[in-house]
């Protein structure tokens, strides 16, 4: 249920950003942005089934985007976009609270310097948004890994039955 309401998100953002894009830019400013916001988002609501895969894959596709509007400068949109810095958000978080601790610190070291990329082009709403999107996924990722580690620990032990005692 979480997932359909992040598509419609998603899709709601993408469409709300295509189109101030397409009155405020013209021309075609609002593809790239589009296709990367899709392609992150994507990756985002498909998480569950490669944890790793998806997170380094938002990653880089992320990363290209801001290198690609740093070298276009003035005539591209600064990356990432708000809904690919919501999904990229959601990669991050989510590698943090269920991947093993060393894969989880590099998925979240990589959103903090893609992140911290999109300051290169100055602060503007864009880096702002983006930056408050990853401090939110680094907290709460390890707010959510916190309380599932506290949540099984305090687990009662599984009980045997008659059909599958437990092994001494």
């Amino acid at each position: 249920m979480f997932n359909i309401g992040l598509g419609v998100v998603f899709t709601l953002g993408i469409v709300f950003t295509t189109f101030m894009l397409m009155d405020s830019w013209g021309g075609a400013s609002w593809v790239f942005g589009s296709a990367v916001s899709i392609i992150v988002g994507g990756l985002a609501l498909m998480r569950e089934r490669q944890k790793m895969l998806t997170a380094v894959g938002g990653l880089a596709v992320t990363a290209v985007a801001v290198a690609v509007s740093l070298i276009a400068g003035d005539d591209l949109p600064q990356e990432p976009a708000p809904i690919t810095a919501l999904a990229l958000s959601v990669l991050v978080g989510s590698s943090i609270r269920t991947l093993p601790r060393g894969p989880a610190a590099g998925i979240a070291a990589g959103g903090v310097v893609v992140t911290g990329g999109t300051w290169f082009d100055g602060g503007t709403g864009v880096t702002s948004l983006a930056t408050m999107g990853m401090i939110a996924a680094l907290v709460m990722g390890s707010v959510l890994r916190g309380l599932d580690r506290n949540r099984h620990a305090n687990a009662p032990a599984p009980q045997g039955s008659r059909a599958d005692p437990p092994r001494s």
